[in-house]
């Protein structure tokens, strides 16, 4: 027979491994727990009974840090009591670390405020950005659409290839995602670009506010108000090259031309009714319509189109199920808001 200790204890001299006194801490405190539930017959709903004297410190720890000992560590609880107990201590805790959270959320907030204001001798420095390769640019703004927290102003004169806005979609809507403040000035021009009536029709679903006008000087966009991005030549394309200007004072300036612009815009319709695969319409549609404005009868749209009225009435038909619309004047409605029409 071994002279070394018994399995599962600490040679002489030793203290027991924290894992291992834990274990029989918790082992006898049950069975003190369990003892004292069968001496006090049925617990449930009771809201206290004794601890047996001799009981070790070890077990009154757990017990306590279990909430099954009161504050005096001789009045046991019950398992109801204690939960609730638990309960609240959580509660409490992560009342506090939210509360911290919060704090340093707002704290991020105004730091990120600074990035922009690097003033020199009273007057601001504005850092310019300047990109002959709209590839690089694009790059570049996925870094600060990252950073975008609060709002995010867009005023588009034209659009560029279905391709390239299919790929932005995802990146605008994640923003949204985040919470930020979407709002899209778009010229009547730029809604007749293949590809436009998918993206902002999806956009607006997801919560963006978009506007349509006549026309626009810029295309640009306003992070936070603190950072700018144009277009040097005005359009999608950057052919004249585009800056990024990190500058308060100048965002401000440019917002005010936005908001301007704005308020003489009228609301993007979102089309309430299915549409087709790709939700763009043909320049013979586009054709129909402006006719239809016009006041042209349908036998004359017809003989303009070289087509049956029988065919035509098809034809919108399918126009007014494209547009959501339920008439032909609801139809005129929704085209001209959606910049189908001049």
């Amino acid at each position: 027979m071994s002279g070394g200790p018994p399995r599962g204890e600490a040679p002489r001299g030793e203290a027991p491994r924290d894992g291992t006194a834990r274990e029989e801490a918790g082992a006898q405190a049950r069975a003190v727990y369990a003892a004292a539930v069968r001496r006090a017959g049925n617990p449930r709903g009771a809201r206290e009974f004794a601890v047996p004297d001799g009981t070790s410190a070890r077990v009154r720890d757990w017990l306590a840090e279990h909430r099954l000992i009161g504050a005096d560590g001789t009045a046991l609880s019950s398992p109801e009591r204690a939960l609730r107990t638990l309960l609240g201590d959580q509660e409490r805790q992560l009342r506090s670390a939210v509360a911290l959270l919060e704090q340093n959320i707002h704290a991020l907030d105004d730091v990120v405020g600074l990035l922009a204001l690097n003033r020199l001798g009273g007057r601001e420095a504005v850092h310019v950005e300047f990109f002959e390769d709209r590839g690089r640019l694009r790059k570049r703004l996925e870094d600060v659409d990252a950073l975008s927290r609060e709002e995010y102003l867009a005023m588009r004169s034209s659009f560029p290839e279905p391709e390239v806005l299919d790929a932005s979609l995802g990146a605008d809507l994640e923003m949204l995602g985040r919470g930020v403040e979407l709002r899209m000035l778009v010229s009547a021009g730029a809604v007749r670009r293949p590809g436009a009536t998918r993206y902002l029709g999806t956009l607006a679903g997801a919560g963006a506010e978009v506007r349509v006008t006549a026309s626009l000087p810029l295309y640009l966009s306003v992070v936070d108000r603190s950072l700018t991005v144009m277009s040097l030549e005005g359009d999608a394309h950057g052919s004249g090259g585009d800056v990024i200007l990190h500058s308060h004072l100048v965002a401000t300036c440019f917002t005010r031309v936005f908001e301007h612009n704005w308020a003489a815009a009228r609301p993007y319709p979102v089309r309430a009714g299915p549409a087709d695969a790709d939700g763009e319409y043909s320049p013979q549609e586009r054709e129909v319509l402006t006719l239809l404005a016009t006041g042209a009868k349908d036998e004359s749209i017809a003989r303009r189109l070289g087509c049956s009225e029988r065919t035509l009435r098809r034809m919108l038909t399918q126009l007014m199920e494209k547009l959501g619309a339920e008439s032909r004047f609801e139809a005129g409605v929704r085209a001209a808001g959606l910049g189908l029409v001049d």
